[in-house]
C-alpha cells in the first residue's frame, strides 16, 4: 500500500498488453514494487509503454528485463510462454517468483516448468479479468479489483512464495484462490472458454448472413447479442492459443453442450 514498504524490490512484466498494463498502473498506484521493468519484443509497443510512463526501465530483451527482479509475471499469449521461458530462465535471480497470467494452466506448466532453474519459484496464476481490448493503452489500474485470480502452485510448492504472490494480487484488488491446474483447465473451459468460442461463431454466423443486413443485425441486437460481439471482438491471437492449449477439456465440454447434457455433474463443487 502507498507509503508501506513495497511486497517487491522489482517487477519483471514480459509482455504488456491489456493485462500487462493494468498490472503496471494498479502495481503503481499500491505502491506493490519498488521499480517496474517493461519487457515486450515489439519496438512500437515498447516505444508505447514509454510515452504512457508505465514503467520505470523498458527492455527489448526479455533475458535483461529478469535480471534483479524478484517478481517475473510472463503476459504473453499462452503458446509463447515456453519460448519466453527458455530465453529467461538463465537469467532468474535465485529466490524471485516466477508467474503467467495465462486462461490454461496445464501447457503453461508442461512448457514453462523445464525452464526453471532451481530455487526460482514456478507459481502459474491467471486473473480471471478483462476487456475487448489490447494493447499498452488498454490496461486501467482497477481492473482487477473484486475479479478472482486463481493460482495453481505446483506440488511442493513453497508456501512463503505462494503467500507472497496472493498478497501481490490482494494488493491489486483482486480475490484469490487456488486449485490445481487440472482442476482450473476444466473449469475454465466451461466459464470461458466455450462461451468464447460460441461467441466467435454466432457473430461470424450474423455477419456471413446474406438475407439480413448489418444495420438491421445492429438495430434489432438486445443487451444478450451485444455481449456475444464483445466476446468476440477479444484477441484472436489469444484464444487461437487458449483453445490449442486447452483443447482437450474444451472438447469435453463442447460435446457435453451439443448434446444438451444439462443434468451431468461436471465436479466442480
Amino acid at each position: 500500500m502507498p507509503g508501506s514498504e513495497p511486497l517487491f524490490a522489482r517487477v519483471a512484466l514480459i509482455g504488456i498488453g491489456l493485462i500487462g498494463s493494468s498490472l503496471a498502473h494498479a502495481i503503481r498506484r499500491d505502491g506493490l514494487a519498488g521499480e517496474i521493468v517493461v519487457s515486450t519484443r515489439s519496438p512500437e509497443t515498447l516505444d508505447r509503454a514509454r510515452e504512457l510512463g508505465l514503467g520505470d526501465r523498458y527492455e527489448a530483451d526479455a533475458a535483461e528485463a529478469v535480471k534483479g527482479a524478484d517478481l517475473v509475471i510472463l503476459s504473453v499469449p499462452v503458446g509463447a510462454c515456453g519460448a519466453v521461458a527458455a530465453q529467461i530462465g538463465p537469467h532468474l535471480e535465485q529466490g524471485a517468483i516466477l508467474t503467467d497470467v495465462g486462461s490454461t494452466k496445464g501447457t503453461v506448466i508442461s512448457d514453462v516448468a523445464p525452464h526453471v532453474p532451481e530455487g526460482v519459484h514456478f507459481i502459474p496464476g491467471h486473473p480471471i479479468a478483462g476487456t475487448e481490448h489490447s494493447g499498452p493503452d488498454a490496461g486501467f489500474a482497477s481492473l482487477f479489483e473484486g475479479r478472482w485470480t486463481i493460482l495453481t502452485p505446483l506440488p511442493g510448492a513453497d508456501e512463503a512464495a505462494v503467500g507472497k504472490l496472493t498478497a501481490f494480487w490482494t494488493g491489486c484488488g483482486a480475490k484469490v484462490d487456488t486449485m490445481n491446474s487440472e482442476h482450473h483447465d476444466r473449469v475454465l473451459a466451461i466459464v470461458s472458454h466455450l462461451p468464447h468460442i460460441i461467441a466467435y461463431n454466432i457473430v461470424g454466423t450474423a455477419d456471413d448472413l446474406e438475407a439480413v443486413s448489418k444495420s438491421e443485425v445492429i438495430k434489432y441486437s438486445a443487451s444478450g447479442f451485444r455481449d456475444f460481439t464483445r466476446l468476440a471482438a477479444s484477441d484472436p491471437t489469444m484464444w487461437r492459443d487458449v483453445c490449442l492449449s486447452n483443447r482437450d477439456a474444451i472438447l469435453e465440454m463442447l460435446g457435453r453442450f451439443s448434446e444438451g447434457d444439462c443434468q451431468v455433474d461436471y465436479g466442480f463443487a
